[in-house]
Parts: structure tokens; sequence; C-alpha cells
């Protein structure tokens, strides 16, 4: 009985001391770098908002968030480096829809489960996409564009950032819904694809609005509308998709937030949750990101979680009546 009673009282002990170990690196994080994975290219939507939010998450904390591109299949490749990441905090994803919620419903097999295998922190930012053509293109508006590759019959292409992005789910969905027959062509990032699309080897891509409109305002794109189910207040002059077509129930819009591998301590969560609230409310910050079309969002981890689960449900019933797949 003596030695049951030493026992117990040893991992008593343990249990304490371990306690004590993981509230201590809970009250000193960040004291190290912090990396911060993207699953897509250099230049890019999702690329921006790492950085921009990456460089006031440093300065608040005094320790650099590195962003690591790391892009490939719908941004997987850096949700599965994450995935096998230790859970200390120091190695968190900046993700979006196409690799949380959309790549499970395509591919037959991940090295990860989104719902399992990573903590929602705070979704930072939302923002629709619009179509965009090469400024030479003989088309006016989305109605002038589909009944053109509605003539080629098949013939015609469209770009995307990559088989599942938000991009490729969007033109997809339009597809659909439009009866046409398009070929796809993807590429590894957003920002080569618009190269492309104003280079007319591609004729057009929906393309999300901090990364297309610059290019707009030049000449070197034409806008023919955009993905909300409203007009945005940024871009009143843009007709939705819906209006251009005169459909109903067209919707996608692109989103950001931050994840950390699912066993990351609940303190160390909703500290990188405070540190990313307090980047997004600084005035600087905000305007930046209202300037370049996104809405500003700051969901707490409970939020985004319940978020994440219904959109989830949601966008397989959408995939799997459109057909898509990411072969």
């Amino acid at each position: 009985m003596r030695n049951v009673g030493f026992w117990f009282i040893r991992l008593i002990g343990i249990f304490i001391l371990g306690f004590s170990v993981a509230q201590v690196g809970a009250q000193t994080y960040p004291d190290k770098p912090v990396r911060l994975l993207v699953g897509f290219a250099p230049g890019g939507a999702a690329d921006i908002v790492a950085r921009q939010i990456g460089a006031k998450m440093s300065q608040q904390t005094g320790q650099q968030f590195v962003v690591d591109n790391k892009p490939g299949a719908t941004g997987t490749v850096a949700a599965a480096n994450l995935a096998s990441s230790p859970p200390d905090g120091y190695a968190l994803m900046l993700a979006s829809q196409s690799t949380m919620v959309i790549a499970p419903s395509m591919y037959k097999m991940l090295p990860f489960d989104p719902l399992v295998d990573f903590k929602p922190i705070s979704m930072l930012v939302s923002l629709p996409m619009v179509v965009v053509v090469n400024s030479d293109m003989p088309v006016k508006s989305l109605k002038d564009l589909i009944a053109l590759a509605k003539k080629d019959k098949g013939n015609f292409a469209y770009a995307s950032s990559g088989v599942g992005g938000p991009q490729h789910i969007a033109t997809e969905l339009l597809l659909s819904m439009t009866g046409v027959d398009m070929n796809h062509v993807p590429y590894k990032g957003e920002s080569s694809a618009l190269t492309d699309v104003m280079g007319g080897q591609v004729p057009f891509m929906f393309s999300n609005v901090a990364a297309a409109m610059p290019m707009v305002a030049t000449g070197k794109l034409r806008v023919l509308a955009i993905s909300s189910a409203k007009r945005s207040p940024n871009y009143p002059d843009i007709p939705t998709v819906n209006e251009a077509l005169g459909l109903t129930g067209f919707e996608v819009l692109t989103w950001y937030g931050l994840f950390a591998p699912a066993k990351t301590s609940n303190q160390i969560i909703n500290k990188i949750y405070i540190e990313a609230a307090n980047a997004l409310k600084n005035p600087a910050m905000k305007s930046k990101l209202n300037e370049e079309g996104y809405t500003v969002v700051g969901s707490n981890p409970e939020q985004f979680s319940g978020f994440i689960k219904s959109e989830s449900a949601r966008w397989v019933k959408v995939i799997k009546s459109a057909n898509i797949t990411a072969d």
C-alpha cells in the first residue's frame, strides 16, 4: 500500500509539473519566431493577407511571424505540414475554405482531417471575387462571355489558382448553373494565373478582388461581374453574377483564417487570437484591408469552429451537385 501511495503521489507531482510547464509556456508565448504557413504561391491574396497580418503581429509581440509558402494541391501540402508540426504555437497556418472545407469533398484521400487535426483560431477576413478577362477580348459583359463560350462548344478555357481553389469552385458552379462546358487550366497560385489572363493565354478567370482590381485599374484586365450575392459597397458599379445573368443563388466568397495543430493548448490559442484581433482592430491595418476589398471579420475560436463545421456540410452538397473533382 505504501508503494501504491508513493507512485500515486509521484504521478500527481508529474501532472502538476507538466501543467505548470504548460502554463509558463503559454504565459511567455511567443519567445521565438513563429512560422506562418501559406498553401499558395507568393503574390496571391492569401500571401498578401498573411504578410500584412504577420507583420502587425510581429510588431505587437516582438517576435517574427515568418511566412512560409508551400504551394500545391489546394493548400493541402501546407496543411499536411501543419498537421505534423509540434502543437506549441510556433507553427500556424493561414488557410482558406479551399483547404479546410472544399478539399475533403474533392480528394479521395488526404493526410489530415480538417475537423480533427486542427484548431480554428480566427477567421480574419472575407472578400468576393470578380470575373476578369483580358482587356482586348471582344466582350463587355458576363453575358457576352457566356455566349462566346457556348459558341466555342467546349474549346473555351478558364484559369484558376489551382484545383479546388475558390476560383475553380466559383467557375464550376457558374458553369453548372449556365450549362456551359469549358476547359480548366489550373495554376500554382493566383498571380501566375492572372499573368496569363492578362497575356491572353487563357480567356478569363474568377479572381480575388485584392489581386485583380489593381490590374483592372491600369487597364490590363476588364471586370465583368462580382461573386457576392449583393453588390459590394467598395465596387458598387460592378454587377453581381446573379444580376449579369439573371440567376438566383450564386454566391462564392473567399475567406482567410488562422489554424493551429489540434493539440495546441487553449491558452496559446487564445493568446494568438488576441494578437490577431488586436492586429485587425488597428486603424491603419483595417483601413488598408478595406481599401483592398476585404471585410474584416475577426471571429473568435468558438465562432470560427462552428462556421467551419456548417460550411463543410454546405459545400459537400454543392460540390457533388456540380460534379467537381480533383481529377
